[in-house]
């Protein structure tokens, strides 16, 4: 493979693989990091699985192309055995023709290095393009653990993690700890941690949607999936409500993977509840951060530990007091007591004592909320992001100088990383 200096007039050819065009937390991440992309230095190509909503957003800024992935593969979902079909003896031709199929467009597009961005983007862009020879950079943004994953699922991405991939980017501490084992001699020889961060215009803010008299909010945000907790949150609701019957609550998001069973089942809960008239279901919605700014508190109340936690950063970014549950990467963005409350998962009581500990002392909610803003523009801004992973580009392609350790990186945190708690 021809190799390609960043100060040449010839741009590094990168390509990027995801197999759904959805706008998930991963796929919002990588469109991010796309348009902050030095464009001088680095040519950004999109290889999706499905046309939708990301292949839209960037088709007129940069070359996209499509390849569609057999639907019984690309819509079974990670959280059931159903992803495993990508292993299973009856997809495995399916699956095979399609890896031929993107190795052969990562020939035509000469292509220098492939960042995959989702699990089966990973093994499906990985092994393409190794059989195109083509180094691979895995961007894990799943915890690769048994409580996340099915287990099957979990060995076999473990060991093709150590044969596919050049170099893994892992979204957080909790995500690498779970693909890279602390036995190996120098793990930070190929894998570092790079928080997702928020652009310039995302800092800036955002207005409230409504002009009308100002009404008490209580959010959370993301896809309606029944990990994400919103019947927890919904049985939190029905416990403040008693205290503040004026407050309103949001579940801000809709179903993308075939969960709209448990949206009814979460509206059946509303009923029963007698939360009717006090929570709103918003559906998909486009301007999330609008959406913040309409809120009083932000509620993060997923029932598993997750990698990272985009939403978290944004609701920080707007100065939003933040209730989150802890595991995963949460207690990497959210400091206890000091920029939000972090709560166990599945309590809708601890989260109702937290939500109700706010709203009783507003004083201390909007001081959390401003060191939560001073936090993000410290560690989570997509500069950040956008020069730690060209700097990986980089290492992996051998194009920096030889004296130059990867422990010193700017941003990048290798290995065992930490960030201050300010």
């Amino acid at each position: 493979m021809k190799r390609h200096k960043l100060d040449s007039k010839e741009k590094l050819r990168v390509l990027y693989v995801d197999h759904t065009a959805k706008l998930g937390g991963g796929e919002i991440a990588i469109r991010n990091l796309i348009q902050g992309l030095d464009r001088s230095k680095i040519e950004p190509i999109l290889l999706s699985f499905e046309e939708g909503p990301l292949v839209d957003q960037l088709r007129s800024s940069i070359s996209v192309h499509v390849l569609a992935l057999k639907k019984s593969v690309a819509t079974a979902s990670r959280q059931s055995l159903g992803f495993a079909s990508i292993l299973k003896f009856g997809e495995l031709a399916a699956v095979a023709q399609h890896i031929r199929q993107v190795a052969q467009k990562m020939r035509e597009l000469e292509i220098d290095l492939v960042h995959t961005n989702s699990l089966k983007s990973d093994i499906i862009g990985g092994l393409a393009g190794r059989l195109a020879g083509i180094p691979v950079i895995w961007h894990v943004r799943d915890r690769i653990a048994p409580d996340y994953l099915p287990a099957k699922v979990v060995h076999v991405f473990r060991a093709l993690s150590r044969v596919i991939p050049k170099f893994m980017i892992a979204v957080s501490e909790a995500s690498l700890a779970t693909t890279v084992s602390g036995s190996e001699a120098n793990p930070s020889t190929r894998a570092a941690v790079v928080y997702d961060g928020l652009s310039a215009a995302q800092l800036a803010g955002s207005e409230p949607l409504s002009d009308a008299m100002p009404v008490r909010r209580i959010g959370l945000v993301g896809r309606i999936c029944p990990w994400k907790g919103q019947h927890i949150f919904l049985e939190a609701a029905s416990q403040v409500h008693r205290e503040f019957p004026e407050v309103r609550f949001e579940i801000i998001g809709g179903p993308l993977f075939g969960e709209e069973q448990y949206e009814q089942e979460l509206r059946d809960l509303a009923a029963k509840l007698e939360l009717n008239g006090v929570v709103t279901f918003t559906g998909f919605v486009h301007d999330v951060p609008r959406r913040i700014a309409e809120l009083e508190i932000m509620v993060h109340a997923s029932t598993i530990s997750e990698p990272f936690g985009l939403v978290a950063i944004e609701a920080m970014a707007q100065s939003k007091p933040l209730i989150a549950t802890r595991g995963g990467g949460i207690p990497e963005i959210v400091v206890d007591q000091e920029t939000g409350l972090l709560i166990p998962m599945n309590d809708a009581e601890a989260m109702a004592q937290a939500i109700l500990s706010l709203l009783r002392n507003p004083v201390l909610a909007e001081e959390m909320g401003r060191r939560g803003r001073t936090r993000v523009e410290r560690h989570f801004t997509l500069e950040q992001t956008v020069r730690d992973v060209e700097q990986i580009y980089r290492r992996v392609l051998d194009l920096q100088p030889l004296s130059e350790r990867p422990e010193q990186m700017d941003g990048a945190v290798l290995a065992t990383p930490s960030i201050e708690r300010d």
